[in-house]
């Protein structure tokens, strides 16, 4: 089994190079890892590897910054 450093690095090479992986990853990153990128871990690896991604691929930020701007006109 890979450690996590290296399925991190797997990760945010698939997911900038695949669109649709990363909304998938987006909508359910439990599912995309597990199902869709066949990589079976623990749990407690599996939030680890999903915090990780997220923050290399600027993503924690992303969502929170789009709500905010949502919320500036509204909707």
């Amino acid at each position: 089994m890979q450690d996590i450093e290296s399925i991190v690095k797997d990760l945010v090479a698939k997911f900038t190079g695949d669109s649709a992986l990363l909304e998938s990853f987006k909508k359910d990153p439990v599912k995309t890892i597990k199902e869709k990128l066949g990589i079976n871990i623990s749990d407690d690896q599996i939030q680890a590897v999903i915090s990780a991604v997220t923050a290399k691929l600027g993503l924690e930020n992303a969502g929170g910054l789009l709500n905010k701007i949502k919320g500036l006109f509204g909707k």
